[in-house]
């Protein structure tokens, strides 16, 4: 099983004891279609910007063989940089699965990794790579990514692949050619010409498959801003002194005047562009360099010769994570100090150095090829940088290291020690995909160390690990600790979405006290954690309401306060005005029989200790996940016993009709004041269990709240949100 889901297991193992119908069964009774047979379904469907993965395990072996770990590599990490999905499998499960969203439209490329070095492509996905097999692609549409959808047929331009005679007789080169909608080879004025130029490594067809060029190129073209032109994607390192321009002026109605001519590249393809634009200025007239990596060579640089013969110098950039952020900067200050006349688009918040932020380059890019054009700013939203980044040596600070940017964007960098200076393969897992989803950023090597920078992430709770050479590690750098996952370490990024997380004012907030008391069922002492609210009084007239809280499977009491945030919400809240005075009861739910324990064991010893109501109506219970079907369980059995009942990620189980099976619907909507149930997104590997409860409930009528869906995962993003909009809701006269 991945690293991805490892926490997941103690859920998964509950869940299976305590649901007595299948997922599927479930899944048909909240109304869904029985899917098709794993092996013939494609390993991924999309649906919603949700990428689910499902691959045969049987696929697995015959193309990996036996592996314990498998990942499916992408662009879906922050800022789009490439980073790894966990996929699990369970038991006696066919195949190994997960699923991330919602994604942010744009198109996206991935592979799958087996025990950190076996790459398989997806067999069963027919889009690929030409420069590299082993990826396949898929589009995420939406408003972000319109230029990258297909323009109605009969509109756009046309791609094709030419051949022409390389360096040497028997070698053959490839191009990849645009031509704009009506493409007249007879015009009388004949087409100015752009060359794009990829990366390190890559071909001809790459900015076609990967950079979504001809569609970009279609839709400014259908718009009508861009000059009608002719687009060669190379692979040349140099391509005015190849034979390219050659075979392009014979097939094609293209013009020799270099002031009609362009060149951009991506990655290693912008700093060949740089250095044509500074040392031969008169090759190309319009020059784009598109996140270069540009080393300090000393170039130099004839100002005049510049300015004469280039009319348009526009670099590109990436955030924090573009390893050509700080090079363009350089570049930038060196252009200016020399007197060259340059525009800069600004740094992209929200791309790293990949296909995204080329595909945005490339937009912007087009449009001021071979014509006037007014505006020479940044992109909207993109940044001026006033310095380079410069996070510490290796090994001179604590991580992680919290960079926050002047739009509020915050970017993390982590750090491994030296006791891993000889492991082959390090990446760092966290909650930082989108929706708050897990993957696994690779680390590169500093030194005897290794690190990394993710981002941009927006305020909130993360917790991460390192997973060196298959092994999860922890941050021994950082303090934090979890108890029941002691490889986690956890870092909070402050701003306003954060703020009911946040640390209050020391002595402004409640109390957090332990609580021993006998359990009966366990046969063993245990432990609860209670908090009280400021100003707690033991010896005011009437007694506090009491808020039971319960952890998930595989987590224990210390959850809630460690992961969940529990004490900063209350809190907050508590300051806010928002929440009710009350006494918060986190117990240790790992029994084999919650109701007993929960009204015989931790009941009584919460009243025994604390000044605390044992009215129904001022006694509420909620969980997460196996907390909260530990939840439903005392709902059913005790109906009335607690007026407040919240539910996050979790159902009930059902009979054989699925119907509930023991539920006293009379008894429940006449002592229950609030019946409210949560669910994260389609990732939540409850969603479908929770919507049939809610269902079946409908059915016999029972009545409950729905709180909607919770943007998230099942986890800690989902269920902090749970509580912070819960616990105000309750021990008031009226629903809120």
């Amino acid at each position: 099983m991945s690293s991805t889901f490892h926490h997941r297991r103690g859920a998964r193992r509950f869940l299976a004891a305590l649901v007595t119908v299948s997922l599927g069964a479930a899944t048909a009774a909240a109304g869904a279609q029985p899917a098709a047979a794993a092996a013939a379904a494609p390993w991924l469907t999309v649906s919603d910007g949700f990428a689910s993965f499902a691959v045969p395990a049987e696929d697995i072996q015959s193309t990996m063989g036996n592996v314990s770990s498998v990942v499916v590599e992408g662009n879906f990490g922050p800022s789009f940089n490439v980073a790894e999905l966990g996929l699990g499998r369970s038991g006696n499960s066919t195949a190994w699965t997960s699923m991330i969203g919602p994604l942010p439209a744009g198109l996206y490329y991935y592979r799958l990794r087996g025990d950190g070095t076996k790459i398989v492509k997806d067999s069963t996905n027919p889009a690929s790579v030409t420069s590299d097999p082993t990826w396949s692609t898929f589009l995420v549409p939406g408003d972000s990514a319109r230029y990258l959808a297909d323009v109605a047929p009969g509109q756009g331009g046309k791609i094709a692949t030419i051949t022409y005679p390389g360096g040497t007789a028997q070698e053959q080169r490839s191009a990849t050619v645009w031509t704009p909608p009506g493409y007249d080879a007879d015009r009388r004025r004949p087409y100015p010409i752009l060359y794009l130029v990829p990366g390190e490594g890559g071909g001809h067809a790459d900015w076609a498959e990967l950079g979504r060029a001809g569609q970009i190129l279609d839709n400014l073209s259908v718009q009508r801003r861009i000059e009608p032109m002719v687009v060669v994607m190379s692979d040349e390192d140099d391509v005015s002194r190849s034979r390219l321009p050659r075979a392009i002026d014979r097939r094609y109605n293209v013009t020799d005047n270099p002031r009609q001519q362009a060149i951009a590249g991506a990655s290693a393809g912008g700093v060949r562009a740089v250095r044509t634009a500074l040392t031969r200025p008169g090759a190309f007239a319009y020059v784009g360099s598109f996140g270069a990596v540009l080393a300090d060579e000393g170039l130099r640089v004839n100002a005049k010769a510049v300015n004469a013969k280039i009319k348009l110098l526009r670099l590109y950039t990436g955030n924090l994570t573009d390893p050509a952020y700080n090079p363009t900067y350089r570049l930038l200050r060196k252009l200016e100090k020399a007197q060259v006349r340059h525009e800069f688009d600004g740094v992209n918040p929200d791309a790293g150095h990949n296909w995204k932020a080329w595909q945005e380059n490339l937009a912007d890019f087009a449009p001021r090829l071979f014509r006037p054009v007014p505006n020479h700013r940044p992109s909207p939203g993109h940044l001026v940088p006033r310095h380079e980044f410069t996070p510490p040596a290796p090994g001179t600070t604590p991580t992680p290291w919290l960079t926050r940017e002047a739009n509020g964007d915050t970017f993390v960098t982590a750090e491994t020690g030296t006791e891993f200076a000889g492991a082959q393969r390090v990446t760092l897992w966290g909650n930082w995909a989108p929706g708050g989803s897990w993957v696994n950023v690779p680390l590169t090597r500093a030194g005897d160390r290794w690190r990394v920078t993710v981002g941009p992430l927006k305020p909130w709770f993360y917790y991460y690990k390192f997973i060196v050479d298959l092994a999860s590690k922890k941050d021994t750098s950082n303090p934090t600790s979890i108890t029941t996952e002691p490889t986690w370490s956890t870092f909070l990024v402050p701003g306003k979405r954060s703020r009911l997380l946040a640390d209050v004012p020391a002595g402004k907030g409640g109390a957090v006290n332990r609580l021993t008391y006998q359990s009966t069922v366990a046969g063993e002492e245990r432990s609860a954690y209670v908090w009280t609210p400021p100003g707690y009084d033991p010896a005011r007239p009437t007694p506090y309401p009491v808020f039971y809280l319960q952890h998930g499977g595989g987590q224990n009491y210390t959850d809630w306060l460690e992961m969940g945030r529990a004490k900063q919400i209350l809190d907050n809240e508590f300051r806010d005005g928002s929440l009710v005075p009350m006494v918060v009861v986190m117990g240790n739910g790992n029994v084999s029989n919650f109701p007993k324990e929960l009204l015989e064991n931790i009941v009584p010893a919460a009243r025994a200790g604390y000044h605390i109501s044992d009215e129904p109506a001022q006694q509420a219970l909620a969980g997460l996940s196996m907390g909260g079907f530990q939840t439903f369980d005392v709902l059913k059995n005790h109906p009335g016993e607690f007026a407040y009942i919240g539910a996050f990620s979790a159902g009930i189980s059902f009979s054989t009709e699925a119907d509930p099976t023991g539920y006293d619907p009379a008894a429940i909507n006449s002592g229950t004041k609030l019946l409210r149930i949560y669910t994260g997104n389609r990732t939540d590997f409850t969603y479908q269990i929770t919507l049939a409860s809610m269902a079946a409930f409908d059915r016999v009528g029972i009545e409950y709240e729905f709180a909607g869906v919770t943007p998230g995962p099942h986890g800690w993003d989902t269920w902090q949100k749970n509580l912070i909009d819960f616990a105000p809701r309750l021990f008031r006269s009226a629903r809120a």
